[in-house]
């Protein structure tokens, strides 16, 4: 595992941390392999729920601009380089957003451009109101890259999304949740704990049956009515037979809270 990113593991809660604070974690090709070594780590694993963040005081600031000033004065070539550090950075949003558990992005500092993409790609957003979402490939000059084009139009439409990338504007507070971009903002006073207890009642919850509701949420987007009703009969003839469905049948006839085990 890359030391660009660590990945520590706690009573069902997975935290894959950003920890380069030096460069406001850049998508570097070392932050964005650790990100992709460290999803593939966890597949299989008992793990309930992925939490993404940033070490100090950036999610991340975005694409690893600085590597690519200091190479492009060497021999190499520019476009290769350019085209090998924005796959990277590609292939790690791809990894986070396939990821077969919940994933929580947890962002207590900027989530610019490449971040910002980084974000999008979990499946729940938690802002601390001094935090904020970025797309302001323009202010480098550059076009948007690391799957912007493809995720930041599913949360907001097309015509914001041209928007925010016209104009670089950085979203944060109540106009993040009017956008779609965020599902919750706290005060910075309370981001940690507000935040955290949102993960730990994800993490609570029956491990096959929402890992089973992913899948379907993400499969059926361009499925049509007739083909997501057909998809989640098959799935939820599966999860009937889990030990957390039972779990949840006895625990409502004994009037008390189930306490799911993640099978």
């Amino acid at each position: 595992m890359s030391d660009a990113v660590r990945l520590e593991r706690d009573d069902g809660i997975a935290r894959l941390i950003l920890s380069r604070p030096d460069s406001r974690n850049a998508l570097s090709s070392e932050v964005s392999g650790g990100i992709v070594e460290a999803v593939r780590e966890l597949e299989g694993s008992d793990s309930r729920v992925v939490v993404v963040e940033g070490e100090g005081k950036a999610f991340s600031a975005g694409g690893d601009i600085s590597t690519m000033i200091e190479h492009s004065q060497g021999d190499e070539s520019l476009d290769h380089l350019v085209r090998w550090i924005i796959q990277e950075a590609g292939r790690a949003v791809k990894a986070v957003s396939e990821c077969e558990f919940p994933t929580v992005a947890k962002i207590d500092g900027p989530a610019f451009g490449a971040g910002g993409s980084l974000a999008l790609a979990c499946d729940i957003q938690l802002l601390s109101e001094t935090a904020g979402i970025g797309f302001g490939f323009r202010q480098v000059g550059l076009a948007v890259d690391a799957g912007t084009s493809y995720l930041l139009p599913q949360y907001v439409g097309r015509n914001v999304a041209r928007e925010l990338v016209y104009t670089g504007e950085i979203v944060s507070g109540d106009r993040a949740i009017s956008l779609g971009l965020a599902n919750h903002v706290f005060d910075a006073e309370t981001f940690e704990q507000e935040s955290e207890e949102l993960i730990a009642r994800i993490a609570e919850g029956p491990t096959v049956g929402l890992r089973t509701s992913k899948r379907l949420l993400r499969h059926n987007a361009s499925a049509t009515i007739d083909e997501a009703i057909d998809h989640e009969a098959a799935a939820q003839a599966a999860v009937f037979d889990s030990a957390d469905h039972h779990e949840g049948i006895t625990a409502f006839k004994q009037g008390r809270s189930p306490e799911f085990q993640g099978e």
